[in-house]
């Protein structure tokens, strides 16, 4: 047998297999004979090979066939960027939280709350030391925390603000959750401590790193529909307990167009490259209705782009569940089907393919879009370069949405100020890798 570690190993575990089948003696030692003669070195197409500190794997499939999803190669642990959630309710627990598992360049190191019990259970779950949870009245104690590199904030919107003013002056880097705040003068101020303090404000537009609307936005600015003419972008679901803290003003700031209406707003322009000119809308609430007691329900509204794009986008809490958005181009047409959902995403794209209408539906590799939009923070802190989606992004769609809501309120439609260039408030795409 020969003497080389790996194939011994290669061929131990061969045993082990074959074992575990119940081969007779006779058909194992046939087994080990073969693989001897077959080949003196483990086969690179099975047993990959370490390249530039990865392991990868050669194509096993025929050219006609999908290529297999790499390893995802993550990190070391202790190499990782380490990250403090703030705010421990369902979003960061059914969703950001799991999201870690599949990061391949943060971990959670910390967690802050105003909920001891509840932090403690969650720490033990996650490996996180009792010394690295805080409280919001002793969270200065993450300055003396080297381990904790950013703070992602996941509070209630009028929460936002303090949160990331206090982060950015500890000395730490901040992912935000959308909507970053309730009006552009918070926003304004939140950019503002972040670059005085000189750290990275980025804000969690987790559908501008899910795998089917970055492909949409890619093929849209290509020119595959055509000169793109007509979006309709749709996000509705039909809320239940009115004392959840989205149906309240001093939490929320503002009802369905915030929440889920701001998806409708942000994948428009980020699939455009474009910013609007002018916008239109209208408000409807159901008259005795206690969950609206508060906040808007139903809200419509028009973007017009100086190309011409024309989007049609509304938002509703008390309507059924649709996550929609659809682009009609000159030559073709397409629709990803739960774009703004956490999972779920369709591609569809039709065009003329000679005299025959074709529908396509495209399969991407599935991507978990919170361990996208985490990783993509973690490789901006560590390689010093600004956010896809920072906090002047989240200062336009302030600025859009208030004009929105003039435009509702007076029944007139509101001239904005032209962007001037495409992207004008996005940083570098992210780097797949």
């Amino acid at each position: 047998m020969t003497s080389d570690t790996g194939e011994t190993d290669s061929l131990r575990r061969t045993l082990i297999f074959a074992g575990g089948l119940g081969l007779s003696n006779a058909a194992l030692g046939s087994t080990v004979a073969a693989r001897e003669t077959t080949s003196a070195a483990p086969n690179a197409i099975d047993e990959g090979a370490v390249v530039g500190g990865h392991v990868d794997f050669p194509a096993i499939h025929a050219t006609t066939e999908a290529p297999d999803t790499p390893p995802p190669n993550q990190d070391p642990p202790s190499q990782r960027v380490g990250f403090a959630i703030m705010g421990l309710g369902r979003l960061a627990l059914q969703n950001i939280m799991p999201a870690f598992a599949q990061s391949k360049y943060a971990r959670p190191v910390a967690l802050i709350s105003g909920d001891s019990g509840k932090m403690r259970t969650v720490a033990a779950q996650y490996g996180i030391a009792a010394t690295a949870c805080y409280s919001y009245g002793d969270m200065d104690r993450i300055r003396d925390n080297p381990e904790i590199q950013v703070v992602y904030v996941v509070l209630p919107n009028t929460l936002h603000k303090d949160a990331v003013i206090r982060a950015a002056r500890l000395g730490k880097h901040v992912l935000c959750e959308k909507p970053m705040a309730t009006n552009p003068e918070e926003a304004r101020v939140m950019i503002d401590a972040c670059r005085k303090a000189g750290r990275k404000l980025m804000v969690a537009y987790r559908c501008q790193y899910e795998v089917y609307n970055r492909e949409l936005a890619k093929r849209a600015r290509a020119g595959a529909f055509g000169k793109i003419q007509l979006i309709d972008a749709i996000n509705t679901q039909n809320q239940g307990d009115p004392t959840q803290w989205r149906q309240i003003r001093a939490l929320a700031g503002g009802g369905s167009l915030p929440d889920v209406g701001l998806y409708c707003l942000n994948t428009t322009r980020a699939l455009l490259g474009e910013e609007p000119i002018e916008v239109s809308a209208s408000i409807h609430t159901p008259l005795n209705d206690p969950r609206f007691r508060e906040v808007e329900s139903t809200v419509s509204f028009t973007l017009k782009f100086p190309s011409g794009v024309i989007a049609n986008c509304a938002s509703s809490y008390s309507a059924h569940e649709h996550r929609n958005i659809r682009i009609f181009g000159a030559s073709g047409s397409a629709e990803i089907e739960n774009a703004f959902a956490y999972s779920g995403q369709k591609l569809r794209t039709m065009h003329l393919d000679g005299k025959i209408e074709t529908m396509a539906e495209l399969s991407l590799p599935q991507k978990n879009q919170f361990s996208l939009e985490i990783d993509h923070m973690a490789k901006c802190v560590r390689a010093d370069i600004q956010p896809r989606t920072p906090g002047e992004e989240g200062l336009q769609d302030q600025i859009i949405m208030a004009a929105i809501y003039d435009a509702a309120n007076t029944g007139q439609p509101v001239r904005l100020e032209p962007a001037g260039r495409p992207d004008a408030f996005r940083g570098p795409e992210p780097d797949d890798a």
